[in-house]
């Protein structure tokens, strides 16, 4: 598990003072507000801001950062993920788990036959679904419902699912 989670990916500037917009990666964009420093993860490595003020427009997170003035002291790291420290998370109720905490997982069915590990988390609105690789090079794609995932272990990064029907074939 990681020391820093990822909140959102700077995806633009904001005016020609410094502002920047933020494409959240989070259930709720108002927790910027909660938010007292953040870190862009760019070229040249983390680079830790404090937060002067957030506003909101069309679902993102307009942010100034104190001592940020000027575009051209900021546009440079345009495209930079917004991280913050784990210690700065939202707590998570029993069962709710980030999803960086599984990417790397291992998936074995509920007959114990191992499928390969969690590439990547799709987050589609209805349901999430993990990518997971085969050992073959293969993709497969596992739809993150209750009838499908039976256990998510982030401790030991093993997840067991049921294989429905029709999922193996895609």
């Amino acid at each position: 598990m990681g020391d820093y989670l990822r909140v959102g990916t700077y995806v633009n500037t904001h005016g020609i003072k410094g502002d920047i917009k933020v494409y959240p990666h989070t259930d709720d964009v108002s927790r910027f507000s909660d938010l007292d420093k953040v870190m862009l993860d760019t070229k040249d490595g983390l680079i830790t801001y404090e937060i002067q003020s957030v506003k909101y427009h069309k679902n993102m997170a307009i942010i100034k950062f104190k001592g940020i003035d000027n575009i051209n002291d900021i546009e440079k790291y345009k495209g930079s993920d917004v991280l913050i420290e784990r210690s700065q998370a939202v707590p998570l109720n029993e069962g709710e788990y980030f999803i960086c905490d599984i990417i790397g997982a291992e998936v074995y069915t509920d007959t114990g036959e191992k499928l390969g590990f969690i590439k990547e988390v799709l987050q589609t609105g209805a349901n999430d679904v993990y990518i997971v690789k085969k050992e073959s090079g293969k993709e497969l794609l596992i739809p993150v419902i209750p009838s499908c995932v039976l256990d998510v272990d982030t401790e030991s990064k093993r997840v067991k699912v049921h294989m429905l029907p029709g999922l193996a074939e895609l």
